[in-house]
């Protein structure tokens, strides 16, 4: 499971499904305008979804902290709760407190392509910035319901959902980086929310993706 406290076009289906709060389901706190990462000013989220035939569910989900107009960095820190869930640029992360990308997710075999794409673009938006780039990339493996070893993400779907990112509502469920996920025997996928508290909001995006159905109970051994 991934949770990013920051804060997605798909080749992109409306999300028209009502969210949990608007079935009745109970939660604690007060949201924002939006229920969303991006109720903070500047975040913005895009998302390119693959949906193809019976064995291909997958895509790319990008989160930028404070915009794609802007190069500033943002203050940042990482943490892996468990599993072999890979991470790039965390070093730097951890030795400087900041993250100059934005956080890309996207399938475990294609953490590389969405790498080195997002380099490219960038590079044609900041010709003359120079230097060195080790952007944010995460995987989680969706390799139960997608074909994740035909290598289906290319750069093209990175850039597109780099350039879709946008301020507002977030497409939720399966889409982008989560549209082939499985968390606890059950379909997962992407959600957002936020919560306020006095002058502060605080949004996260997710990406589920772990456990099995038995670890929801008390049967479970581990």
């Amino acid at each position: 499971m991934r949770l990013a406290i920051l804060a997605v076009p798909l080749i992109m289906l409306a999300q028209d499904k009502p969210r949990a709060r608007d079935l009745g389901v109970p939660f604690d706190g007060t949201p924002g305008l939006l229920n969303a990462i991006t109720d903070i000013a500047g975040i913005e989220v895009g998302h390119t979804t693959l949906i193809d035939g019976p064995n291909i569910r997958t895509g790319v989900t990008v989160v930028f902290p404070r915009g794609k107009s802007t190069t500033d960095s943002a203050f940042a820190g990482w943490y892996s709760q468990n599993g072999n869930g890979e991470m790039t640029g965390t070093t730097w992360i951890e030795e400087s407190g900041f993250l100059d990308s934005p956080v890309l997710i996207t399938n475990t075999h294609s953490v590389g392509v969405v790498r080195d794409s997002y380099i490219q673009w960038n590079l044609k938006k900041h010709p003359d910035m120079g230097g060195w780039e080790l952007p944010v990339v995460a995987e989680t493996f969706d390799g139960f319901l997608n074909d994740i070893n035909g290598f289906h993400v290319k750069p093209e779907h990175v850039f597109a959902a780099l350039d879709g990112a946008r301020p507002g509502r977030v497409a939720e469920g399966g889409v982008g980086g989560g549209t082939g996920m499985v968390c606890y025997g059950f379909k997962g996928g992407i959600g957002t929310a936020s919560r306020k508290a006095g002058d502060y909001t605080v949004g996260v995006l997710v990406q589920c993706n772990c456990g099995r159905r038995d670890q929801l109970t008390n049967r479970s051994r581990r």
